[in-house]
């Protein structure tokens, strides 16, 4: 058993949508979450950047003791989960594109249309194609690059007609043409939008990898006898830059009011 905490990172406030799985699946786990709200979007940023902002937060999330730390984010999964396994050897790291690639690999077949909308990051590095084809070499996927969601999403612009306009921008023309019939949310901010989705094409269906890591961090607990038997304590939510925006996001998204949760700001000397 190991009662310590478990850290959450993302580029922003995304990774949060990781959250209420964990929550549900893990209730007794205590969670750390840091958003990089100060430096967000990491999706059209360099790998070499994305590489620094990484360490930073990997090295803030280790001085605050957890004993696992999950890369809620594509975009650093696709680009810095080997350095943050290198710069920690001896604590376990998880990403979010393996078991999204694990649950497609499974679920689906050479015959279905398979779509990914990322980050420019995410897409460029071919991560989900090649992660699929480890799984299932005969299921094939086409990508798209959504650069505008993240930054409207962090902003709060999502229950409205700019939102609906940029998803049908980028959407449209790629699932028409494509024939997709499987969208992969393959950033953890697209979740918030995930109803937008539904509402303008109700036949598709879709995989949240905010939703899948959860069981790579389940796995990985029992692999090591790790899980913790009591809730060593509340929640803690950190973030670059104390927003309104994040705070009201972290109400929405938990369902619960900002004076029962532990929020934070957090210097990285950026």
């Amino acid at each position: 058993m190991d009662n310590r905490p478990i850290g959450f990172f993302d580029s922003g406030l995304g990774g949060l949508t990781s959250i209420p799985h964990m929550i549900k699946t893990l209730p007794n786990e205590s969670i750390i979450f840091f958003g990089d709200t100060a430096r967000t979007p990491y999706g059209s940023k360099s790998p070499e950047t994305i590489k620094l902002f990484t360490e930073q937060i990997g090295d803030f999330l280790v001085n605050e003791g957890v004993k696992m730390i999950v890369i809620a984010c594509n975009t650093v999964s696709a680009t810095a989960l080997e350095t943050l396994r290198n710069r920690f050897p001896d604590i376990p790291v998880v990403g979010v594109i393996s078991p999204t690639a694990r649950v497609i690999a499974n679920t689906c077949t050479k015959h279905d249309k398979i779509g990914i909308m990322a980050t420019k990051v995410t897409v460029s590095s071919g991560a989900y194609e090649k992660k699929i084809k480890e799984k299932n070499s005969e299921i094939r996927v086409n990508t798209i690059a959504c650069p505008a969601l993240v930054p409207l999403i962090e902003e709060g612009i999502i229950d409205n007609q700019i939102m609906d306009l940029t998803l049908k921008y980028y959407l449209d023309d790629f699932i028409t043409t494509k024939n997709i019939d499987t969208l992969v949310l393959g950033c953890t901010h697209y979740p918030l939008v995930a109803e937008n989705i539904r509402k303008l094409y109700p036949d598709i269906k879709l995989i949240s990898s905010s939703k899948e890591v959860v069981e790579a961090i389940r796995i990985e607990l029992e692999k090591r006898d790790a899980f913790s038997d009591r809730k060593a304590f509340d929640n803690r939510f950190f973030a670059s830059d104390l927003s309104e925006n994040f705070v009201r996001m972290i109400e929405t998204i938990l369902g619960e009011d900002k004076d029962s949760l532990n929020i934070n700001f957090k210097n990285l000397d950026i």
